[in-house]
């Protein structure tokens, strides 16, 4: 695993949760673990990652993850 990928894990296990991790990171993170990522209605995203479909919103117009 790349080390920001590895950044990303930490920021987002950290306690109190980082608030300064960047959508994208998140997302390429998934890409990473081998997820699927795909477009829904709306900011909608729905990741596929190890058999499960979980849906999220995406933050706008600030790409940091809150």
């Amino acid at each position: 695993m790349k080390r920001k990928h590895q950044r990303a894990l930490g920021l987002i296990f950290s306690r109190p949760v980082s608030g300064s991790f960047l959508r994208r990171d998140v997302e390429a993170l998934f890409h990473e673990l081998g997820g699927e990522v795909s477009e829904r209605a709306g900011s909608r995203v729905a990741v596929v990652l190890f058999g499960e479909v979980s849906v999220f919103h995406r933050p706008h117009p600030s790409p940091a993850m809150e």
